[in-house]
């Protein structure tokens, strides 16, 4: 049997180097940003831009810490931070849940939920189909009715809605 740390991964410290990359230019675009809103004072007190441009100058002096810590980081102290396997896993759900986020813009929120429960249930907890469709129906018919009926808060509608004149 393989323990994590001998077994094939992504290591900590790469992660890391992404990360504080990433999160090094989020800081520099808040910075960016808020130089054109104006970061300074004005007569009448701290312009628009001012807290968030000290907010993304720590996003910045934060990101570059990590970013140098990760790199001294030795060989040996490199940990697994995801094994093959585990991130399979992860995979498993995200990228449903991108194309669910996806299927929203064409079929609208209702539509695009009943085929992301249904899908679910029947993948991952193997329902047989009348459980799975009276749930994944109900539960969009549930969220139609406090969203839409008694909050009024319209959500997005696909061209079922629309047809059954529901927009």
């Amino acid at each position: 049997m393989q323990t994590q740390e001998n077994s094939r991964g992504v290591g900590s410290r790469l992660v890391e180097l992404v990360v504080a990359f990433g999160l090094f230019v989020v800081g520099v675009v808040v910075i960016v940003d808020s130089q054109r809103l104006g970061a300074g004072w004005a007569d009448d007190g701290p312009q628009a831009g001012y807290f968030p441009f000290y907010l993304g100058l720590l996003i910045c002096v934060a990101s570059v810490i990590n970013f140098i810590q990760a790199v001294r980081t030795r060989a040996e102290q490199d940990r697994v931070f995801v094994r093959a396997d585990e991130f399979k896993l992860v995979l498993s759900v995200f990228l449903p849940t991108l194309a669910y986020v996806g299927l929203i813009a064409w079929l609208g929120i209702y539509v695009a939920s009943t085929l992301f429960i249904a899908f679910f249930m029947r993948w991952l907890g193997r329902y047989d189909w009348p459980m799975l469709i009276a749930v994944s129906v109900g539960v969009s018919g549930v969220f139609f009715c406090v969203f839409e009926l008694w909050f009024k808060v319209p959500l997005p509608k696909g061209p079922l809605e629309l047809w059954l004149g529901l927009s």
